[in-house]
């Protein structure tokens, strides 16, 4: 057969089975470009080419394997009940177990469905979240190791200081408010110190000399920490610094002007290890886990090499970014 006669048979084909052949109807073209103008077909079209890229760029990302079961075993199940139970409620029933379940089921797949589609790369929340997760794993080490009693006692020994008991005092104060005596306060108040001046602390009128105040006028067994928060640390400071037996002042504080008789006082003092054995072992324990935690970080840090760009005066970044001082909020 020569191309002639090929020709020949190959149109008698296309006629003969061109009658049977249904031509479909054409779309008018000013129908096709109204369906273009859609909002929603654009969307499942750019939805359709983004699903198409990301899978030419993750091919693996479909090839799941064991990743798609999800297993839960008794010990997740039993957890799950404890947790239940540790909040006050009734051990749960079989559908409240179910919704549990569920609810642990759906953070699953969420987990992986965000691994898969890779949110976990360049997150600054996760990575801070999986740098804690390493330092609890470091504290988890760290509690493995034990301090015996004279190992404690040989640590006290050297860091006696850090446990030093604060001084304390027991006072009674006459008060001078600013508010009814205005710039003349410290002068009534140096007044009535001279008026003081040898009476015990308990003499007959002592506290008609001053103004009164809207706390006490007796101040037991106190600690500078306590003093500070009651009063201010300029008077805790001044406070502790009376002699005992007689009247001094005058003392501001924040209310005003004082008149201080200290009854009694107790100098700091470093206890004896027995006293504060708890709070030692308590104090050894988290320095054990913060060198822990730093050889644990050296070891990892010595495995990797540190780029960053050379040295540059970052004082110049607020004008060559146009944002001026002002405009950067304080954190």
């Amino acid at each position: 057969m020569d191309v002639q006669e090929a020709e020949a048979e190959t149109r008698e084909t296309a006629q003969r089975y061109s009658g049977q052949v249904k031509t479909l109807p054409s779309v008018p073209r000013s129908r096709l470009r109204k369906w273009l103008r859609e909002p929603l077909l654009q969307f499942i079209l750019v939805g359709v080419v983004l699903f198409g890229v990301w899978h030419l760029v993750n091919p693996a990302a479909d090839t799941r394997g064991a990743s798609s079961r999800i297993v839960l075993t008794d010990d997740d199940l039993r957890q799950m009940a404890l947790v239940w139970v540790a909040q006050g409620r009734p051990p749960p029933t079989q559908q409240q177990m179910q919704s549990l379940i569920e609810t642990k089921v759906h953070e699953e797949v969420l987990y992986r469905e965000a691994l898969a589609l890779g949110l976990d790369k360049d997150d600054t929340i996760v990575k801070r979240q999986l740098a804690r997760k390493m330092e609890f794993l470091a504290e988890d080490v760290s509690k493995l190791d034990e301090p015996k009693q004279d190992e404690l006692a040989a640590w006290y020994e050297k860091n006696h200081a850090r446990f030093a008991l604060p001084p304390r005092v027991s006072f009674r104060h006459i008060y001078f408010s600013p508010d009814r005596r205005g710039a003349n306060a410290r002068m009534d108040a140096e007044r009535g110190l001279a008026r003081l001046a040898g009476k015990p602390m308990d003499a007959h009128g002592a506290a008609a000399t001053g103004d009164p105040f809207m706390f006490q006028d007796y101040y037991g067994d106190r600690s500078f920490d306590e003093l500070a928060k009651a009063f201010g640390p300029q008077f805790a400071r001044a406070v502790i610094g009376v002699k005992q037996g007689a009247w001094a002042g005058p003392i501001e504080s924040g209310y005003g002007w004082h008149v201080v008789f200290v009854e009694s006082s107790t100098p700091e003092r470093i206890p004896a290890y027995e006293e504060v054995a708890a709070d030692v072992k308590a104090a050894w324990l988290e320095d054990h886990r913060d060198e822990v935690r730093r050889r644990m970080y050296e070891t990892m840090r010595a495995r990797y090499e540190v780029v960053v760009p050379p040295p540059r005066d970052w004082r110049d970044m607020p004008a060559a970014t146009g944002i001026r001082p002002a405009d950067i909020e304080p954190r």
